[in-house]
């Protein structure tokens, strides 16, 4: 599975767990996960590599979806028991 389509699902658990998704360039850091007026945020890079926002995108699944009571595609369940 592609790194974009790998995201594309990553932000879409995020989404239904609550976290609101922000897209803003930030100079290719990845951007991150952060709580801000006691929402959870999500910030996408729009100028960092897809591979590295997935990365990044896969430790905030972790830290925030209970993984053990969803249905993953195997290739996300993989991609976040290995790390991302």
């Amino acid at each position: 599975m592609e790194a974009e389509a790998v995201l594309e699902e990553l932000l879409a658990l995020l989404e239904q767990n609550g976290v609101i998704i922000r897209t803003e360039p930030m100079g290719g850091s990845g951007g991150g996960l952060c709580t801000i007026k006691d929402k959870q945020v999500f910030f996408v890079d729009a100028e960092s590599a897809t591979a590295d926002t997935a990365a990044l995108c896969a430790q905030a699944v972790r830290e925030t979806v209970d993984l053990e009571n969803i249905y993953l595609k195997p290739q996300i369940r993989a991609f976040l028991e290995n790390g991302g």
